[in-house]
């Protein structure tokens, strides 16, 4: 029986249409057309294009999801959803439209040049939603509690000396009166929407809790714990957004991803770093961020007991161990290069243990 012949895809997504190019085995890819974006137009194009063939099909990454990507799976398609800033594109190109996008994600598809990205399951999309959600949700709180201090800065109103947004403060706002009543209604609707905005990231937090209790991520969860800096709720982070750790195959990558790595631009002897990358996930560069500030303190053994009771013996090791060092690099940074690039310096190190932890789990899962 004569072999298939295999038909590379480049698929140019948005929300109505989408421009479909083809490439063969041999030659330059050509243009399909552009149909709509819609289940029944999808099937008709697969069948059209995939008489006879193997079909291969790629498109970035956007706002349309990974809807396209699930339609095409189910009708055999070998379909990937690439990272568009990794996509090549040539220096001198300076024109760009749907067309041309679509015949190049057919080319570089062809050549094997595009980076995939991970696609997630329903179920896990679902968590991974909320787990933002929350995120968006403390945002907003940020916001409204801004426009309350700043409301009341004009009005040369100052809170009393202690912390921010604790106890005591709200319950200064609860008896603060303006002598105008046009403020007072300024006031009182700030303040309610700072306790409106508060709520939600109340409520999002306890489904976040229920919903990975009775997930399969939950394991995964309660191992990345073991690790200073790192409770539940930033545990739920590491583990909605990373996924499968095992597309990782080093600590190394793993910290590439998280956009902790210095960036460099050497030639020939001279050889420069700069910045942190800022590349791949920014929800997981700020909770290991966040949980790198845990670093300044001496390592301490009663401070995650709770956690590591009943954990297995190489993850204690591995709490202790991670403890140790991240305090010893911190204060040995920190002298030389100050608080904020030390900070840095451990948040990369800690992606380090994070992957150990979820290289550990992936191998020999545990019971939570």
């Amino acid at each position: 029986m004569a072999e298939r012949t295999t038909r590379y895809l480049g698929l140019d997504v948005h929300k109505a249409t989408i421009a479909v190019a083809v490439a063969e085995a041999n030659g330059a890819p050509v243009l399909f057309g552009t149909i709509a974006n819609e289940p029944g137009e999808v099937r008709k194009a697969v069948a059209r294009l995939g008489r006879g063939a193997r079909l291969v099909a790629a498109y970035e990454a956007g706002p349309t999801g990974y809807d396209l990507y699930r339609q095409l799976a189910a009708l055999d398609v070998e379909a990937m959803v690439v990272a568009p800033s990794l996509t090549p594109t040539r220096p001198g190109d300076r024109v760009k439209t749907d067309n041309r996008d679509a015949l190049s994600l057919a080319r570089l598809l062809r050549s094997g040049d595009l980076t995939p990205v991970w696609v997630p399951d329903l179920e896990h999309e679902a968590l991974r939603d909320l787990v933002r959600a929350r995120e968006d949700a403390k945002a907003a709180l940020m916001r409204e509690r801004h426009h309350l201090s700043k409301f009341l800065l004009r009005q040369g109103v100052h809170a009393p000396q202690g912390g921010s947004w604790g106890q005591r403060h709200h319950r200064w706002l609860n008896q603060l009166r303006l002598p105008i009543s046009a403020h007072q209604l300024v006031f009182a609707d700030y303040l309610g929407a700072e306790r409106a905005a508060e709520e939600r990231v109340r409520r999002l937090e306890r489904a976040i809790h229920e919903c990975i209790e009775g997930s399969a991520l939950l394991p995964l969860v309660a191992a990345l714990q073991c690790l200073r800096g790192i409770a539940f709720l930033s545990a739920a982070v590491l583990a909605v957004e990373v996924g499968d750790f095992r597309r990782f195959t080093s600590a190394p990558q793993f910290m590439a991803y998280t956009g902790l790595v210095p960036s460099e631009h050497s030639s020939g002897a001279v050889r420069r770093r700069g910045h942190i990358t800022h590349t791949g996930n920014a929800q997981l560069r700020h909770v290991l961020v966040q949980a790198a500030h845990n670093a300044r303190y001496r390592p301490n053994a009663q401070a995650l007991r709770r956690r590591l009771d009943g954990a297995p013996p190489d993850l204690v090791h591995l709490s202790f161990s991670a403890q140790q060092r991240l305090h010893c690099r911190y204060w040995h940074l920190q002298r030389r290069l100050g608080t904020a690039k030390a900070v840095t310096a451990v948040a990369r190190e800690l992606a380090g243990f994070v992957w150990a932890v979820g290289q550990r789990m992936t191998e020999v899962p545990i019971a939570a």
